[in-house]
């Protein structure tokens, strides 16, 4: 499963964990302005905002994870299984696949309310992209340097919700993910007073005890109460350095170690990578399961008036600086 989240500091993050149990090979892939945008059953995209994420290019084409354009809009898919309901081709609509929702909104969209108007139209349609690749069940969450929005085409229809926690994991449906966190309103970075009774001469007995409470299993529901607890509670400077390395503790409260949710046989789900994207200058960072340092790619240090990809393969290997 996985977690996105936004960060703001001086400047604004963007990001997610991917928690598979396999890897595509996926690389960190910019697409420059002039890339033509093919799509199944809308006008292809000839210029557009460039834009640079994580992606698996399938022939030729970039099958985007997550992913922020130049305008500093982000967008991201995660796993809706059981809940996702794409749609048959509607006419009138923009009928636009799962694969290529993601370059659909960032081509043209430079924020969340140009997307929310965008959105008024889309219907998402059931097209795989080929035999190979059938539909993923995704939902979506689409974030600027201002506000986030899930999105998410269920049996009902197209569903926007504003989202103001900038958190988002797997099932259940958004909604309900909001409303639980009214179940956690006493957790507290403060410690806690003794409401317990009068006549009880209790006592903190360790540091943290006003977020007891706080799940702490690998859940969707019980990722997104956590994130969103560490997210909206987290401080930090505002250098960059400062403000990616929360970021990426922020996901890390929530990482999936090998060996804690089994697949069958001998597959088990982890943390295949981290991404933090910087949507002000448009560098993509990320870290993989088993290499934790940071690396990070620059849009532009590209030529984004090119039509043709530029992808990076994932360092995975562990980057170790000895000292002596």
């Amino acid at each position: 499963m996985c977690t996105a989240a936004t960060y703001y500091t001086k400047n604004h993050y963007f990001g997610r964990n991917l928690d598979l149990e396999y890897s595509y090979q996926e690389t960190v892939t910019i697409t420059p302005r002039n890339y033509v945008f093919s799509f199944r059953k809308v006008e292809e995209i000839k210029n557009h905002f460039a834009m640079i994420g994580m992606a698996y290019v399938a022939e030729g084409y970039p099958l985007y994870y997550d992913a922020i354009n130049e305008k500093g809009l982000g967008m991201a898919g995660l796993n809706f299984p059981g809940n996702a309901d794409y749609k048959d081709v509607v006419e009138g609509k923009n009928n636009i696949a799962p694969f290529e929702f993601i370059p659909y909104v960032l081509s043209q969209c430079a924020s969340v309310e140009e997307a929310k108007t965008l959105l008024q139209n889309i219907n998402i349609a059931k097209i795989n992209f080929s035999e190979q690749l059938p539909v993923s069940p995704l939902h979506w969450m689409i974030a600027d340097k201002e506000k986030s929005i899930t999105v998410e085409s269920v049996k009902e229809g197209l569903k926007v919700y504003d989202n103001p926690v900038g958190i988002l994991t797997n099932n259940p449906t958004f909604d309900i993910h909001l409303f639980n966190l009214n179940n956690y309103m006493y957790l507290s970075k403060e410690q806690p007073e003794n409401h317990f009774s009068k006549e009880l001469d209790l006592t903190t007995y360790s540091r943290g005890m006003g977020a007891m409470g706080l799940p702490g299993d690998l859940s969707s529901a019980s990722r997104f109460v956590k994130a969103a607890f560490t997210k909206m509670n987290s401080l930090s400077g505002d250098s960059e350095s400062e403000s990616i390395s929360q970021f990426f503790h922020i996901l890390g409260s929530v990482y999936q170690q090998r060996g804690l949710v089994h697949m069958g046989e001998e597959n088990y789900e982890i943390t295949i990578y981290s991404s933090c994207c910087n949507m002000d200058q448009g560098i993509y960072y990320y870290t993989t399961y088993e290499n934790s340092q940071i690396t990070g790619v620059d849009m532009h240090k590209e030529n984004l008036d090119s039509d043709s990809l530029v992808s990076y393969g994932l360092i995975i290997g562990q980057q170790i600086k000895m000292q002596n």
